[in-house]
This record gives structure tokens, sequence and C-alpha cells, in this order.
């Protein structure tokens, strides 16, 4: 039996509010972004993921991608809502356990609306079920999935995720994975981490990856095809695994010869920046024509053009050299990106000395002298380059001529002792080029503000004096010797080129 009771509307309304408890009045909804000035929608406010937990059945033959996302966090706000980055069409979202109430909005926004509003500080399970064909979407005039002749690649940079998970799609949110991908027996699922197993039944195979380490969404990678699997260990006892596609043609001998030489590269590297920092490591290449390389975390994504002129170890150095600049210590903003991309180049130039075909110093001066003062290589800020220059060339090649300045500046002893004591600093944390100026001059005991200023924030080369290398600055006569690396080094800078 219902009874029905009419109330005045003003004792209505002062009953109403009685009823809503004033904590609950204060929620408000998550930030659609995270307050990045790059990429104002990337990322999320209002809650950090500890954990997500992927789900996926994926049909190469129609790029069809199924999935549930188990999404663990807390939040760090009183919400009435927040928002998730995604792309794919969603059929059901559950927090806590209780079906709640979603929308879309703007290029990759999922708004969740949770039947009780999430007071800050509480944990925060998400379920989100989903499917849809990943390179069916575009956000921003553009595909973060790659369609192979035999399956798919998420592989980009600064995003990819939202093409086939949800996420809070920004560095500053790092957490582990566990990636469990069912495809069609005889085809292989690639991720990062560790291979936990393999199961299969009814003529799916199940693969079951596992980052136990924290991990940024654009690092988080997945390859669908016919791949041919190498494994190792390297010298420090580091699980490998190598995929190749088994369609790379002409390539596929250069391909092999490069990347198999992950272990030897990542040894070498454990030299100059620390131990490994991750407990699995390897490198893939799909039959995909897409024309760069990307860090994925420990397992580095390469394109087959990359291999197109030969064997090219010095890509590998490269995207290598990012596990410690870039994987473990993460930009805290885009426009910190010269702390991935000048270390990395600079690592080449190291590698280039390792291998007797030019060094540090030469590769350097050759650097300066190619570019005249009236380039537009020296416009580009590597300490901030801005969204249209963030993957500029003279981010790389100024970046680590920059690198090779502050060595001189404070000598070998301080330079590797800042080169290999950063990442531990930082390990699996973020940080800001003002980081790390503060910690060179921490460790080197020297101001370093005005050397920062002229090669990172001027838009204009330095005088030959200010560039504090050892052969220009005795203004030399005749331009320097092109180092035999260089062609080698030069065919690697589109290697982020997307």
């Amino acid at each position: 039996m219902h009874r029905r009771f009419i109330v005045p509307g003003a004792l209505g309304a002062a009953s109403l509010m009685l009823a809503i408890p004033a904590s609950a009045a204060a929620h408000s909804p998550g930030a659609p972004g995270i307050g990045d000035p790059y990429y104002p929608a990337y990322g999320n406010g209002g809650y950090d993921v500890s954990h997500y937990d992927l789900r996926l059945k994926y049909q190469p033959a129609t790029d069809r991608l199924e999935g549930t996302a188990t999404i663990l966090a807390r939040t760090t706000a009183d919400l009435s809502r927040f928002n998730l980055d995604f792309l794919l069409d969603v059929g059901e979202v559950r927090v806590n356990g209780a079906k709640a109430s979603f929308t879309t909005s703007g290029e990759q926004e999922l708004e969740i609306t949770p039947k009780k509003p999430l007071d800050k500080g509480s944990p925060l399970t998400v379920v989100v079920r989903y499917s849809g064909v990943p390179s069916s979407k575009q956000a921003f005039g553009f595909t973060s999935w790659h369609r192979t002749p035999d399956g798919g690649i998420a592989a980009n940079e600064p995003e990819a995720a939202a093409w086939w998970f949800p996420s809070n799609d920004h560095p500053l949110d790092k957490a582990t994975y566990d990636v469990s991908v069912q495809v069609p027996d005889g085809t292989q699922a690639i991720s990062n981490g560790t291979l936990q197993s393999t199961s299969s039944r009814l003529g799916w195979t199940r693969w079951n990856w596992r980052s136990d380490q924290p991990q940024a969404t654009y690092l988080a990678t997945l390859a669908v095809g016919r791949f041919d699997l190498s494994t190792g260990t390297t010298e420090g006892g580091i699980p490998v695994v190598n995929a190749y596609s088994r369609d790379l043609g002409a390539n596929d001998g250069a391909a092999r010869a490069s990347v198999e030489r992950t272990g030897e590269v990542a040894d070498w590297l454990s030299e100059y920046f620390g131990p490994y920092p991750f407990n699995a490591l390897g490198g893939y290449v799909p039959n995909t024509t897409t024309g760069y390389a990307l860090e994925t975390q420990t397992r580095p994504f390469y394109s087959p053009r990359q291999f197109a002129n030969g064997s090219n170890v010095s890509v590998v150095v490269h995207e290598l050299a990012h596990q410690w600049y870039g994987d473990l210590v993460s930009v805290r903003g885009w426009k910190d990106i010269w702390i991935n991309e000048g270390f990395a180049r600079y690592a080449q130039w190291l590698w280039s000395e390792h291998e007797g075909e030019g060094t540090a110093q030469e590769l350097a001066d050759y650097t300066y002298a190619s570019h005249p003062a009236d380039d537009a290589f020296w416009t580009v800020k590597p300490g901030d380059p801005g969204p249209e220059n963030q993957f500029d060339g003279a981010v790389y090649d100024r970046g680590a001529l920059a690198v090779q300045v502050l060595r001189n500046a404070i000598g070998d002893d301080a330079f590797f002792t800042v080169l290999k004591g950063w990442p531990a600093k930082y390990a699996h944390g973020n940080a800001s080029v003002a980081d790390f100026q503060r910690y060179a001059e921490e460790v080197s005991g020297k101001p370093l503000a005005a050397l920062f200023d002229t090669w990172l924030f001027q838009p204009s080369k330095p005088d030959a004096p200010a560039a504090g290398t050892r052969s220009l600055a005795k203004a030399p006569a005749t331009p320097p010797v092109q180092p035999r690396s260089w062609r080698k080094i030069a065919a690697t800078n589109d290697v982020h080129e997307h």
C-alpha cells in the first residue's frame, strides 16, 4: 500500500534540502583534463589509477575488439562524476559494483556518473565493458591504431590508449597492468612486461601479460598478428622476448640483426644509466607502413622502415635509453620532452663512441657546424618546444648538443654521476626540466641557469665560445669532419615522426 502526502511547497523544499547530506553538496565533476597546457584534453582530474586489468578478445580479420577493463584507483577529490579517455563503444559501466550512467563528450571523453557521490580518498573500482573497431575511430583528426595485413597495433606518442582501453591518459598517472588477450589460434598477441601464460580452447589462444612496475598509458602497447618469437636473457639475467612479423620481406634480416642485440645494448646502457629498471625486455617489429619507433615500456615498437637500409642498432640504443629516460622517469608535462629525447639521442652519440665511429664531442661539433645561425633549427626551444615542435629534430639534436655542453661545463665525473643518479632519484615518477637543472646543480656544485637558458630556451644559435665544445671554442677555420656514425644516426631522425 502506497501513501501519498501533499506537502506545502516551502516545507517540501526545506525537507528536500535536509535529505541531502552536507558532504554530497560539495561533490563536483572531475576535470576533463589533467592540466597539461600542451594537451588540455588529455588525462583527467579527481582520481589516481593504481592498476589496469584488461581482458580482451580481438579478431584480426575484422579488426573488432571486445574488452572488459577493470580499473583500480583512489579518488583525490570529492566527485559527483569523473571522466576516462576512451573512443570505443561502451556497453556498461559499473562503479564500486553498481551500475553507473555514462555519456560521451569532446573528442575522447567518457563521462561516468556513479549512483552515489565519491568522497575524496576513497578506493574506486571501475568496470567498463566495451567493443568496437579501433581503426574506425579518430580523435583530433588522426588515429593511433595501425592496421596490418594480419592484425593491428596500438603504439603512438603522446597518446594510444584511448583506441584500446579506457584510462587516465597522461604520464602523470602511472599504474601497473595485466593484459589478457584472446586471439585466433596461430595468431600472437604481444604486450608489455612478462608473458605469464598462454592457453588454447575452441580455436582461440589467450595470451596473458603482466607489467608489475608503474607504466604510463602511452607506453602500454598491444600488437596482434602472426609473429615469430625469440627468447633469451641479458647478461644481467633479464628475460628477453622479441617478436617479428612473418611478413617483413626484405627487411627481415636487418630487423633481426638489430633487435636481437637488445640484451647487449641494455647491459651496455646500464653502465651509464644504472641497473636496467624493469623485469622484462625485448622489442617487436610488426608489418606496418608506419615509419617511427616508440619506447613502449620493456618492449619497444620498431617500424620495418627503420631497417630498410640495413641493420640499425642505433635506433635500438635510442629506444632502450628511453627505458630509463622517459619510462622509469617520465615527463611531468609534455613540455619536458627534452629529458626523454635529448638523452636518448645522446645515448646514440655514446654508442657511436663505443663503436669507434665518432665521439660524442665530434658529433656535437658537427651538429653545431651543420646549422647556420639563420637555420630554423635554432628557433626550436628543446626545453619548451610547443606541441607543434615536440618531436622536431632540434629537440633531439640540439637537445643532445645541450647534454654535451653540460658535460663539458661540469666535467666527466659529475656528468656521469648525474647521468646515473637521475633515474634513481625519480624512479617510477615524473620530473621536469627544472628538476633536472636543480639536480645537476646539486651534484656538480655549479650554477647552471645560464647554460640551460642558452641551450634549451633561447630561439637562437649560441656564439661559438658559448658552445663550450672543445673544438668550437677555438673557432676552427675548417668545418669539422662528418663522423662515420652521422648517417646512421640521421637515419633515425624520423624515429618519432607521427
